[in-house]
């Protein structure tokens, strides 16, 4: 059976957190890796039925007017989260920028539209960092999760280097 990324999320999600539902899944998610993952949370529906039935969950449903499911990691389930952790990734992040695109066809605008469009990034940006150093303030407060706060360490890295190059751009936007 071949796995994909969002595989390895719930089986990683699972093993993190301990038995779980694809509602709790999401909500798990939502808070940690969507901010460096994107991916359709619906999918957190139907995988954690389909890693069941190749054995890496196991499954216990709830008796009652719900019929929920609860999803735990089995052994099998462990070794191959294991497996893929430990296997060598030298893939590049995927980058697709749709601001970065607009800039690169932006000969069509005069400077001062170039401007505005790296005003608006800065702001974008300036948000998103504050988000981020939010989230970081809340964990100082918790147990310390050093690799599971790194992600978060490179958000805030990213967030400021990109304010600084769109606050380049807005200060003297490139010539045609």
């Amino acid at each position: 059976m071949r796995l994909s990324p969002t595989s390895y999320l719930v089986l990683g999600l699972i093993g993190l957190r301990g038995p779980s539902t694809p509602y709790e899944l999401k909500r798990a998610a939502g808070r940690s890796v969507s901010y460096f993952w994107q991916f359709p949370h619906s999918q957190l529906y139907s995988e954690p039925e389909r890693l069941a039935k190749e054995g890496l969950l196991a499954v216990e449903r709830e008796d009652g007017g719900r019929n929920r499911k609860t999803y735990a990691l089995t052994d099998a389930g462990r070794r191959a989260l294991h497996d893929w952790l430990q296997a060598p990734n030298a893939e590049l992040p995927e980058t697709r920028d749709l601001a970065l695109l607009q800039l690169f066809f932006s000969e069509f605008l005069d400077r001062d539209e170039v401007a505005a469009l790296a005003r608006t990034q800065v702001a974008t940006h300036q948000a998103r960092l504050r988000v981020y150093e939010s989230i970081e303030e809340e964990l100082k407060k918790r147990p310390a999760r050093g690799r599971r706060n790194a992600p978060l360490r490179y958000g805030i890295l990213m967030e400021k280097a990109l304010t600084e190059f769109w606050a380049g751009i807005a200060e003297d936007p490139p010539e045609p």
